[in-house]
This record gives C-alpha cells, structure tokens and sequence, in this order.
C-alpha cells in the first residue's frame, strides 16, 4: 500500500465528462427557453459557464489542494455557516420568492440558492462527527439520537422553504453515512419508519405534496394537470428511440416540457440522444459512484472516507432521484440533474465536491 500525492485520474476524468456532457445537453435544452420565452442565449448560458463551471472549478481546485484534517477541523464552523445563510431566505428583502417557495437569495446581479451550501455543511460536520464518536455510534444515546437531532434541524429549515426533495436527498445520505459509519441497521429502520409517517403527515398539510403522490400511483388521473409533465417526459423519453433524434432536435422542450432546462432535462437528453445516450449518460454516475466509493474504501482516515461517501451518495441520489423521477419510478421530486441542470450555484459546488473528493484521493492508499 503506498500513498501518492496527485489526484485520482480516473475520478477526475470521468468528473470532466460529466461535466463536458451535461453542458452540451444543458445548451441544447435551452434553445426552447429562446423560442418559448424570448430569452438571449448569453443570458441563458452565462450564469451556468461563470459562476457554476469557471468559479467552481477555480474553488475545485484550491478544495483539492486543502487537507481532509482542515475540512474536519472546520467543520462546526462550516455546518453552522450554512444554516445562517441558508436562514436568510426568510428575510424580507434579501430572500427571493419563486413558485411559492423562497429558497433563494437575490444577490442583485444574481441568485444564490443557499441549500446547495447547506448540503455539503452538512455532510461535513455529519462525518466529522461520525469519525469522532466511532464505535459509539451503535449506542442509542451517541448514534440515532443525536442524528434525529441534527436531520431535525436541517428537516425544520428545508420544510420550511419548502424543499422537500432536497431535505429527501439529505436522508438519504445521512442514512448512508450512518450505516458506512457501522451504525446499526435497526436504527436506520427505525428512523425510515418514522420518516414514512411524517411524509404521510406532510401530504396531509401540504396539498401538492399529495398531488404528486396521487400522481405516481395514478399519472393518467389529470394528464392536464398534476400529471403533466411526467405525460410529457414520457413521450419525451420515449420518442427519441435508440438512438435519438439528434442534438438539438427535441420537440418537447419547445412547447410541451415544463422546466426544459431544470428537472425535466433527462427527457431532453433522452429524446435527443435516445436510450444509447440516455445509458451513457446514466453509466457515467455509475461510474462515478463506483470511483468514489473506491476513494474512499482506500482514504487514509475514518473522516475522509466518510466524508468521500457522503458526498458521492448526495450527488448520486439526488441525480437518480431525478432521472427515475422522469421515468415515472418515483413522485416527481423537482430535483435538478447533476452536472446538468439549469444552475449556477447547483453546479458550483457539485464542482467543488468533486475538487473534495480528488483532495481525499491525493492521500489515499493504493
């Protein structure tokens, strides 16, 4: 077993081809913005090419050069960070209302959607204080307490927003990250159940989150209402065939699709790249799942590989949440594509996670 000082190459070159992927697919899809809303293609595409590529591969970078000790030993500071500024979205003034939910702050010259922060915060100090209480973590009083509590306070903010698929995403790392922390199994049950009665809670209080469960059981019910759009990504998915109609070619994202640019991108994909494209597309997760959790049965500390799993499991869940989302597998969750997705500040820090990740691999040992 030795360490080398360099990134993992692999890790980062499949990184890249996502990243290189899923811009051509997001320009593509935004050709139906300029027809259907009159929008300027340099608007469109500059907030995805400087503030979510250049400056988060700049940020990537100088994240991959940063110890994993540092992230550790930040990581209070970072968590509590976070949640301050995800917390301005409720200020007048400063948070930015859309579609009835405020999860964004007006910068004035642009959006920021604070949650992207508080995700990563949150791996980090999870795994920070997972590799601290070790084998504890299977007592009640060092393991499932002390995680309700912190999936709580996060929980309380993101329903708040609202933001359920993203608090979603978030339970499921933890959840990963406990169990990859040798936490038992029994709690994680445990936990899932009660998560199940509070979603049935939720739809109860929240009339669209039950729209939307209604419509995965049943999505031919309202085909021009709640099941409009998984009607129309699937005819998306589906007319493009093998091989696909060709970039730039999708009919659905002109008049049809809602959020062409947002979290109905993989029918657009797979309309114009077919299920050929479609699987690449879906095989280059995998592989970067795969990689990453290599990384990480290798890092050279319980934290940093933690904190590798962590990270992996946000970005791989939450893309698979919206691919299979599309599909008609699961609700409709409103989740961006990873890589993909309209989003400067989505993109950014998925960049800066990869830039984390290929720092825990430059002390790995192979």
């Amino acid at each position: 077993m030795i360490r080398k000082d360099s990134v993992d190459r692999p890790f980062l070159f499949i990184s890249i081809m996502l990243v290189v992927a899923g811009f051509l697919i997001y320009v593509s899809a935004s050709l139906g913005l300029l027809v259907r809303d009159g929008a300027r293609f340099g608007d469109v595409v500059l907030n995805q090419v400087l503030f979510g590529i250049v400056i988060g591969v700049i940020f990537a970078y100088c994240a991959s050069r940063i110890p994993p000790s540092y992230w550790k030993r930040a990581s209070p500071y970072i968590f509590i960070t976070s949640i301050i500024i995800t917390l301005l979205v409720f200020v007048p003034g400063i948070g930015f209302e859309h579609g009835g939910a405020k999860r964004w702050i007006d910068l004035k010259f642009i959006t920021f959607q604070p949650s992207e922060f508080l995700k990563i915060g949150f791996v980090i100090y999870f795994a920070a204080w997972l590799s601290s209480v070790k084998d504890r973590i299977q007592t009640f009083r060092f393991g499932i307490l002390p995680m309700t509590i912190i999936l709580v306070i996060a929980g309380a903010i993101l329903l708040a927003e609202p933001d359920t698929a993203t608090f979603g995403v978030i339970f499921v790392t933890v959840c990963a990250m406990f169990i990859a922390g040798h936490g038992k199994i029994k709690h994680i049950v445990t936990l899932f159940i009660i998560g199940l009665c509070l979603l049935a809670l939720l739809a109860y209080a929240r009339p669209y989150v039950k729209d939307r469960l209604h419509t995965f059981i049943n999505p031919s019910a309202d085909p021009q209402g709640s099941g409009y759009q998984i009607k129309q990504s699937t005819i998306a998915i589906g007319s493009g065939g093998i091989f696909g109609k060709g970039f730039g070619q999708s009919i659905q994202k002109f008049n049809y699709l809602p959020e062409p640019t947002g979290d109905s991108i993989f029918a657009v994909a797979a309309e114009e790249f077919g299920f050929v494209g479609a699987s690449i597309l879906i095989v280059l997760f995998l592989a970067f799942g795969a990689r990453g959790l290599s990384i990480a049965a290798r890092a050279s500390d319980s934290f940093s590989g933690l904190l590798t799993v962590g990270i992996v499991i946000l970005i791989i869940s939450q893309s698979f949440m919206n691919m299979a989302s599309m599909l008609g597998l699961i609700p409709l969750s409103g989740l961006p594509l990873v890589f993909v997705s309209h989003g400067g500040t989505a993109m950014m820090f998925a960049i800066i996670e990869v830039g984390i990740i290929l720092g825990v691999s430059r002390k790995a040992k192979w």
